[in-house]
């Protein structure tokens, strides 16, 4: 939804800031596991591509909300060698200035293995993550003079309860997206992040796993949302409301796949750039599906650009031409 005034939505993005170290096995992990052995796993990889890039799913959702043309505020913590990587994000529309800097720690790291089925193996060193239970959004909002919505997503898992209970007890509109903070959390923290949201965006593992940590049906977890998004890979998403028909939308294509690293990050920033337009759910979905299949062509999650004119040609390929013109004008200011 845009604001009652029409302007752009003032949204703050809660979560990771990383860098991210991505390398390319050109084989099959399934091919290197043995099944009476997984208990006792001692494996190395003999990769042949490493790269080093700019990530963190907060930073990723910023970075895609800014390349539609938004200003998000990313909230997070980082380390003192962040410099380069505030100028990035700021160079390229990001709002960085309530971005906490530990004094102790260095800025957390990604490590991930992609092989030929794209499937990945995933390290992750929280470092200064863990100072973002420090954070306050109150601060955030006074200085932006409101806000809209706050998108929590996977951080220091304290950090998250607390962004989380500090939206119910200030009436901020929030969305929940714990994503790969699922597995290690408490079952009733699960309960605690989910309860109340606006918008629930899981893919379709993390939904399975939602309704078995919270002990919630499929049901009882939309009753406690606004909206459920589920993504589902190559085969689009579905967008399920109490009382509404789902909503399926295909996936648009990429023309190569090149590393599936923050796609799902991409799908987030399109869907709130599209409710910050005030177009409805299914375009939301449709924005966030073309930009996705922008992040899967390139190596690193903060690498593409958006061209007005190629972006709606994509998304007219895929929706059709009247989908297309309900957003065109959107695009065009955005990189005005």
């Amino acid at each position: 939804m845009s604001t009652a005034t029409g302007a752009a939505m003032r949204v703050a993005v809660t979560g990771s800031i990383a860098t991210d170290q991505l390398m390319v096995y050109p084989g099959r992990f399934a091919d290197q596991l043995l099944p009476d052995q997984l208990d006792r796993i001692s494996l190395s990889f003999l990769v042949d591509q490493l790269e080093l890039r700019r990530g963190g799913v907060a930073a990723n959702i910023c970075f895609g909300m800014a390349a539609l043309g938004l200003r998000p505020a990313l909230v997070g913590a980082v380390g003192l060698d962040f410099d380069d990587y505030r100028s990035w994000l700021e160079r390229h529309g990001v709002d960085t200035a309530s971005v906490h800097v530990s004094q102790n720690l260095h800025t957390a790291r990604f490590v991930c293995t992609t092989d030929a089925d794209q499937n990945q193996i995933a390290s992750f060193y929280a470092g200064a993550m863990g100072e973002a239970r420090e954070i306050e959004l109150a601060p955030v909002a006074a200085r932006l003079g409101g806000l809209d919505l706050v998108v929590i997503s996977p951080n220091d898992p304290q950090a998250m309860l607390r962004h989380t209970a500090e939206c119910r007890d200030r009436g901020y509109r929030f969305m929940a997206d714990p994503s790969q903070q699922l597995a290690s959390m408490a079952d009733a923290d699960v309960r605690s992040l989910i309860d109340g949201a606006a918008l629930l965006f899981t893919n379709e593992y993390e939904k399975a796993m939602t309704e078995s940590k919270t002990g919630w049906s499929d049901a009882d977890v939309l009753g406690r949302v606004g909206m459920r998004v589920t993504t589902l890979g190559a085969a689009g998403s579905i967008i399920d409301r109490v009382g509404d028909a789902p909503i399926t939308v295909a996936a648009v294509p990429a023309l190569q796949v090149a590393d599936p690293t923050g796609g799902g990050d991409a799908f987030r920033s399109g869907f709130v750039a599209g409710m910050s337009w005030g177009v409805g759910d299914e375009r939301c979905a449709q924005v966030g599906s073309v930009l996705a299949s922008y992040v899967l062509e390139t190596v690193g999650p903060q690498e593409y650009t958006i061209e007005p004119a190629a972006f709606i040609d994509r998304f007219r390929a895929t929706y059709g031409d009247q989908p297309a013109s309900e957003i065109e004008g959107f695009v065009a200011r955005a990189r005005a």
